[in-house]
């Protein structure tokens, strides 16, 4: 007595301290790891920071820029014609370097789609065989404008794809973590059909030896003939090749959950699937609603009508009449000496206007604009089409979340019910009131059953989440899903 209570001592320690070594993961757990430490939530997540990196450098851009450029030197060597005051003309080997820095302090402007800048440089010259001492020229201060008239205006066009590009990004970054969910629970469901199928196979291969070994003794005694005997041989048969095969898929249903939530392969994981199934009521105007506002697939149809009035305009403004104007004023001077160049400075003006003015085109100006247009309306029949399948999609996927939720109700009670009925046919058959055929007929069924009930369960989740991919939005709590910073 002592040796037994001694036994199941150790037993039991050995079996609490197996269940603590266990991980559990609820359904909630499973997807947060994946969104928190899968591979494919971190490739989401790097794709969308370097979207936000290109959107913070597209803005750098619109500061003010300060540049240094400079020639550090440049030097020519070879033989040059020189003009004598008597008009003849002498070719005298000579060697020149420059040097020049350049400091420049410019501005974008968005609204005219044009350029300011603010610039000072210094450039020192020599000059050997014409002139043997260096000569220093200085521009201290230079101010500036170019700007083009008559054109489209590609500042302004890429600061308004840029916002939209930036919306874009944050929506799919969204939609991938949400993309995660789906195929976690997916995943989770695969693994829970899978424990499910093992134990019911379990289950089946000891009844079904059970039923063999009783079969066998009936059958030396006459009770039942060779073909009870061999159909009993038979399903022990098969239900040792499907708890094979059960052990097998679960084992590779545990493995592409490891993979999706980047546990160690060597975890020892437990899932828990969730006791009961929320009962969300969707509102099929909220869902199409909130669809058409968040989904990344409208901001990028925005997007593409963005961009094709952006080609509208470029081929009505840059292929006809434009003027490019380019006014600068400031000071300079040159001295030999270097001090000298920045005494007496004297001012300095330049204005340059250039004219483009196309004047045979043979039509070709009027069949870019009349291209572009035809993108324009090929991308507003698109976009049409596509919000109304955007709205479209939400709205089924609203009215098909409860309707998963009646349907997993109706299999968990025909799985109740045909485990019972099972259960009693059983007994009913080792007391001799049915055949064996029955008893296997009640069996599959119950199996059937089952297999039905878990599918439902499985369903209904990815029902849930496939709203919430979707809509982008909470329907628990009626918010929408916020961006992690």
């Amino acid at each position: 007595m002592t040796m037994r209570l001694g036994l199941s001592l150790i037993f039991a320690l050995a079996l609490a301290a197996s269940l603590d070594a266990q991980q559990t993961l609820t359904l909630e757990q499973a997807i947060a790891l994946a969104q928190q430490q899968g591979l494919a939530a971190r490739a989401a997540e790097r794709a969308r920071d370097a979207e936000r990196w290109r959107d913070r450098a597209f803005g750098a851009r619109r500061l003010p820029q300060l540049a240094l450029e400079g020639i550090v030197p440049s030097i020519n060597r070879g033989i040059s014609p020189v003009f004598r005051p008597d008009g003849t003309t002498a070719f005298v080997t000579q060697r020149e370097m420059q040097s020049s820095l350049n400091l420049t302090l410019s501005q974008q402007v968005t609204a005219t789609g044009g350029e300011v800048f603010l610039s000072s440089g210094l450039t020192r010259l020599d000059v050997h065989g014409a002139q043997l001492s260096p000569l220093w020229q200085s521009t201290p201060l230079v101010f500036g404008i170019r700007q083009s008239l008559f054109r489209s205006n590609d500042l302004r066009w890429d600061y308004r794809e840029q916002n939209v590009r930036a919306e874009v990004a944050e929506q799919r970054y969204l939609e991938a973590r949400e993309d995660v969910a789906l195929v976690t629970a997916d995943a989770f469901f695969d693994l829970y059909a899978a424990e499910m199928a093992l134990q019911n196979a379990l289950a089946n291969s000891a009844i079904n030896d059970t039923l063999h070994l009783l079969n066998s003794g009936r059958y030396e005694v006459g009770r039942i003939g060779e073909n009870d005997l061999l159909q009993s041989e038979l399903a022990v048969l098969r239900a040792r090749t499907s708890l094979d095969g059960a052990r097998l898929e679960r084992e590779r249903a545990l493995a592409d959950l490891k993979r999706l939530t980047n546990l160690p392969a060597g975890a020892d994981i437990r899932i828990v699937v969730p006791a009961t199934a929320p009962d969300v009521q969707p509102d099929t105007a909220v869902a199409a609603a909130q669809a058409l506002r968040n989904q990344s697939r409208i901001r990028g149809l925005e997007l593409d009508e963005l961009v094709a009035r952006r080609g509208v305009s470029q081929a009505r403004l840059n292929t006809g009449f434009g003027l490019t104007v380019e006014a600068m004023a400031g000071l300079n001077q040159t001295a030999p000496i270097f001090d000298d160049a920045y005494r007496s400075l004297l001012e300095q003006q330049r204005l340059t206007v250039a004219v483009e003015m196309p004047l045979v085109q043979w039509g070709g100006r009027s069949a870019q604009i009349q291209a572009a247009r035809a993108d324009q309306d090929r991308v507003a029949a698109l976009a049409r089409d596509s919000r109304a399948s955007v709205e479209q999609d939400a709205r089924f996927a609203a009215l098909q979340l409860p309707l998963a939720r009646r349907q997993l109700a109706t299999s968990a009670k025909a799985d109740t019910v045909a485990t019972r009925r099972f259960d009693v046919a059983k007994n009913r058959y080792v007391i001799g009131r049915i055949d064996i055929g029955a008893l296997y007929i009640a069996q599959s069924e119950k199996d059937a059953a089952l297999l039905s009930y878990v599918e439902a369960l499985r369903n209904y989740w990815l029902a849930y989440y496939r709203l919430r991919r979707l809509t982008l939005y909470d329907f628990e709590a009626g918010r929408a899903l916020a961006p992690q910073q």
